[in-house]
């Protein structure tokens, strides 16, 4: 086994799984690294914040997925230091993995642009953690207001808001506004849930940019249907404990939710190589790094341009091809051929607005509303890993479509401190 090469993967998520996957087959031993013992589906972690699944629905455990894929070794820390020349890194129990090939794939976290004290009142969404605090924060929301006697605290606390009008954003907007409206629909007897106030807030000029305009456009008056208030060319200047500013106004809302910036895993200033402004790592065609053949970075961590002078965009598809493409790159460099450049196969995009909602664009075929909303929950469904998840999430979209109720509504945890973590 000594003389085996051996790949150290870091990050479980789209590029590094199918990364490890990939090398299956290979005359190699492969350590993953990953902080949390599960692969995550992302796209359906708004699903788990806003109670429709819960957090087994959409993850599973890296050991159990690669249980039968024999030359791999999962490991469960942190990664603290990355030495390129040395070939090694350093873990946060005190472990040290020499590498022979190395590939960084931990993805991306919150950016504030500057603001980092927001974290504290407008929490993002990026993990099972964030998903699960959230949950409960929307939920405890609407306790407070029942149990509030004073008119101007009641509406404070059914004031929401989110900030960031990208699918994640659209996505939590649109699902909380069914919540209000239905969900929770003769559950309480002071407060009437459907009079709650959903805000998205976008400082461009319209929602879902990465799409074309006559979609975004479509996406917004079905926001509008759902009962959201969509703001769209005004920044948000402040956010604090009882509100957010927006423009020169302060607006009383105890709910702030931030959906509206990505900056890259902080494991790439560890490289020493150059990063773009959101810190992703500038990689090289094949996906390697600057004088350094031997360290790959894929996914959310890696900034590459397309032919057509497009950034390769954070998604889900395109983390899976480059994963797919450092494993072929790392079995060309053991057999001592050249590497092959990552060219983005685009398959699409779709963002789900609520029930029956939703916008797909496949290039020349564009589509919104209740056919966008089948297609977009089929795909979905489709690329969920394991028969169990796919079974579980099926089924409890189904109950929600007939019944409007969500399955995972349960609070757990200390009643008199909403931030204290729900980890079911």
């Amino acid at each position: 086994m000594a003389a085996t090469p051996h790949i150290v993967i870091i990050g479980g998520g789209f590029a590094g799984l199918w990364a490890t996957r990939a090398l299956a087959s290979a005359p190699v031993r492969i350590t993953l690294v990953d902080r949390h013992n599960h692969h995550l589906f992302q796209p359906l972690l708004y699903q788990v914040a806003t109670a429709g699944l819960s957090a087994p629905d959409i993850a599973a455990p890296l050991r159990h997925i690669l249980r039968r894929q024999k030359n791999v070794e999962v490991r469960l820390a942190t990664v603290t230091a990355i030495d390129a020349n040395a070939k090694c890194i350093a873990l946060d129990d005190g472990a040290t993995l020499a590498f022979d090939e190395l590939l960084l794939a931990s993805g991306a976290t919150h950016a504030y642009f500057g603001n980092d004290h927001w974290a504290q009142h407008a929490p993002g969404l990026k993990t099972l953690d964030d998903a699960l605090d959230l949950r409960r924060k929307l939920l405890f929301a609407f306790e407070r207001a029942e149990a509030a006697t004073d008119p101007a605290e009641r509406e404070a606390w059914l004031s929401f808001a989110i900030v960031g009008g990208g699918p994640t954003g659209v996505e939590l907007a649109g699902t909380l506004a069914e919540i209000a409206r239905e969900t929770l629909k003769d559950e309480f007897r002071n407060i009437d849930p459907s009079q709650a106030r959903v805000r998205l807030i976008e400082a461009g000029p319209r929602v879902l940019a990465t799409f074309p305009e006559t979609l975004s456009e479509k996406a917004r008056r079905q926001l509008e249907h759902l009962g959201v208030e969509v703001v769209l060319g005004t920044p948000v200047k402040d956010i604090g404990a009882e509100g957010y500013t927006l423009g020169d106004t302060f607006v009383p809302a105890k709910t702030v939710v931030w959906a509206a910036g990505v900056a890259a895993s902080p494991l790439g200033a560890m490289l020493d190589v150059p990063l773009d402004r959101a810190g992703r790592v500038l990689v090289q065609p094949d996906l390697s790094i600057p004088g350094h053949p031997d360290i790959f970075v894929a996914g959310d961590l890696a900034s590459l341009m397309r032919a057509n002078g497009k950034p390769v965009p954070g998604l889900a598809p395109a983390a899976k091809q480059m994963g797919r493409l450092v494993a072929r790159n790392i079995r060309a460099r053991l057999r001592g051929e050249a590497t092959a450049a990552f060219t983005y196969k685009d398959y699409g995009n779709l963002a789900t607005i609520g029930r029956m909602a939703a916008v797909v664009d496949l290039g020349k075929l564009k589509f919104s509303g209740a056919l966008a909303w089948w297609f977009w929950l089929v795909m979905h469904v489709f690329f969920l890993i394991g028969f169990r998840n796919r079974l579980v999430v099926l089924l409890n979209w189904s109950w929600a479509y007939w019944s409007y109720q969500r399955a995972a509504r349960i609070i757990l945890g200390d009643r008199d401190d909403p931030s204290a973590p729900d980890r079911t």
